[in-house]
């Protein structure tokens, strides 16, 4: 006996009932996520090899955390960064700050490369310049976490030295995620009171924006201390260069980083 409204099968004779298409628009959905992901994967590989950091590193929550879950297969190396030592040394003549008083050399380097009393000194400089500014703030002052962030095997600094190699301002950066797009990210910029009102800090802002050019990230975001609104705690300041537009979607972050 057959069900109702469907056909009584022919003896010998199989019926095979095909799912039905998917639609044009949802193959184009698909697409449309296939190459967002891939585009993701290749943003995220430029800035693992800037950092030198393995997919299967310990920072796998950041990468999520950044929409870089998805793996790195296929995608273009940053240009030079496996073998980056010095991003300076396409740039010698910003070795050197000699003006409004000041003599100054100027060195970049990962922090894997500095020594512990220098990462001391920058932790030091950035609690007398902003514990206050950070206990006014809605995040208050976590100086275990300042210390680790100061540390992490991400961290570049520029650090401004005098004739004896004491330094008396650094800025710390890193190769990141932001938006969706790579970013040199300046996370400090960081002076001593003698030097400063004498564009040592500005000068530092300028070679980030000449290595964010030289190899090829989209935008430096300084950070200071409301992101997208009066009643916030921080802003982000972010500069477009030659590869790109920062946050294309409108407004300084485009409502990414609520």
């Amino acid at each position: 006996m057959g069900i109702p409204g469907v056909p009584v099968g022919i003896p010998g004779v199989s019926v095979r009932f095909s799912p039905q298409r998917k639609s044009s628009k949802a193959k184009e959905k698909k697409q449309r996520r296939l190459e967002e992901r891939a585009a993701m994967a290749a943003v995220c590989a430029k800035v693992e090899a800037a950092n030198k950091v393995s997919v299967a590193s310990k920072n796998r929550g950041r990468k999520a955390r950044n929409g870089c879950e998805n793996g790195t297969a296929g995608a273009r190396p940053l240009f030079g960064l496996f073998q980056l030592q010095d991003p300076l040394e396409a740039f010698p003549v910003f070795k050197k700050y000699d003006r409004n008083g000041l003599n100054l050399s100027i060195e970049c380097r990962r922090v894997s490369g500095l020594e512990p009393s220098t990462l001391d000194w920058a932790f030091e400089l950035t609690k007398a310049n902003m514990q206050t500014l950070y206990e006014q703030s809605e995040w208050g002052w976590k100086e275990r976490e300042k210390r680790a962030e100061l540390r992490d095997e991400r961290a570049w600094y520029l650090l401004a030295l005098e004739p004896g190699a004491r330094p008396v301002a650094f800025s710390h950066f890193r190769f990141d995620v932001e938006c969706g797009d790579e970013v040199l990210y300046c996370y400090e910029v960081q002076l001593e009171s003698s030097v400063r009102r004498r564009g040592l800090g500005k000068f530092l802002l300028q070679i980030l924006q000449l290595v964010a050019n030289r190899f090829e990230v989209d935008a430096t975001s300084p950070s200071v201390s409301g992101c997208c609104g009066d009643d916030s705690s921080y802003e982000i300041l972010s500069r477009s260069t030659r590869f790109g537009d920062p946050h294309a979607g409108g407004g300084p972050c485009a409502g990414c980083c609520h």
